[in-house]
């Protein structure tokens, strides 16, 4: 035996109120399936469905139009479905930003104004190409990708705030020109080699517990001088040793989710000491 409910039972059933059956009625998309002797509307069961669907396309965000196609067939559910779904993933990433945004402001005391450019990738990557065409040519198209920093569009807190140090280190001019220099002594024309900074570390690095004028040193000292004139080496490494490059490949890692890097700054430190000795 087919079995109908009156508003009131539908209300109690889906925890809507009367007031929004009958707004659903009137608008035709749950109507009534009949009425009773009285002149009241009465449901039935695929009523019920319909009306429970509503609910939760509503929960949902979807609006009443779009609705109204669902419930009589004019779209698929799974259609609609799909083009909310990338919808609310487009407001979870505003919201990952936002609060990204908001943490990295109450913890390191960043205005709004030092993280605004994070908003739109296209002043972001302009930002990175006007700093990598500062220090950078043509030849230089490995270096350039390995130097790179892609923010995610709904970055971590701690993607954020290396961002916002890293925005800062880039529009020092002192350190675009230590970058300038360190590529400057790059020799282009001659077959390719270990980098010095790299190898300087691979020698050093066995010897870092010790004191650089120490007589346990001596060993390493002799095969950092084999790199060439004592002098010359010298002025490298201490033109190579700045903490900010050691930095700006840290928040770099951060940024692009890399591994961290080791640090050259202490290796270059340790060889310019023991070269004085």
């Amino acid at each position: 035996m087919e079995r109908y409910f009156t508003i009131g039972d539908l209300a109690r059933r889906t925890g809507l109120t009367v007031k929004a059956i009958r707004f659903y009625a009137d608008r035709g998309i749950v109507p009534p399936t009949c009425r009773n002797a009285a002149g009241h509307r009465l449901y039935d069961d695929v009523a019920l469905a319909r009306l429970e669907l509503v609910r939760t396309l509503r929960e949902l965000g979807i609006d009443l139009p779009t609705i109204r196609k669902v419930v009589t067939r004019e779209v698929p559910l799974p259609e609609v479905a799909a083009a909310h779904a990338e919808a609310v993933a487009v407001q979870i990433r505003i919201l990952r930003l936002r609060h990204a945004v908001l943490t990295t402001m109450a913890e390191r005391g960043t205005t709004p104004e030092e993280i605004d450019v994070t908003h739109h990738q296209a002043e972001r990557r302009h930002l990175i190409q006007d700093f990598l065409d500062s220090v950078l040519d043509d030849r230089h198209a490995g270096i350039r990708t390995t130097m790179t920093p892609e923010l995610p569009d709904d970055p971590r807190p701690d993607q954020l705030a290396a961002w916002t140090e890293l925005t800062g280190l880039i529009r020092d001019p002192g350190f675009r020109t230590h970058l300038r220099t360190m590529v400057a002594q790059v020799d282009f024309t001659a077959p390719p080699r270990p980098d010095l900074g790299a190898t300087v570390r691979m020698l050093v690095a066995p010897a870092l517990n010790l004191a650089p004028d120490s007589p346990e040193a001596d060993d390493v000292v002799a095969d950092l001088r084999a790199l060439g004139p004592a002098d010359e080496l010298l002025a490298r490494l201490e033109s190579m040793n700045d903490p900010r490059r050691d930095r700006y490949f840290e928040l770099l890692a951060t940024i692009n989710d890399w591994p961290p890097p080791e640090p050259l700054t202490p290796s270059l430190t340790w060889a310019a000491e023991a070269l004085r000795a």
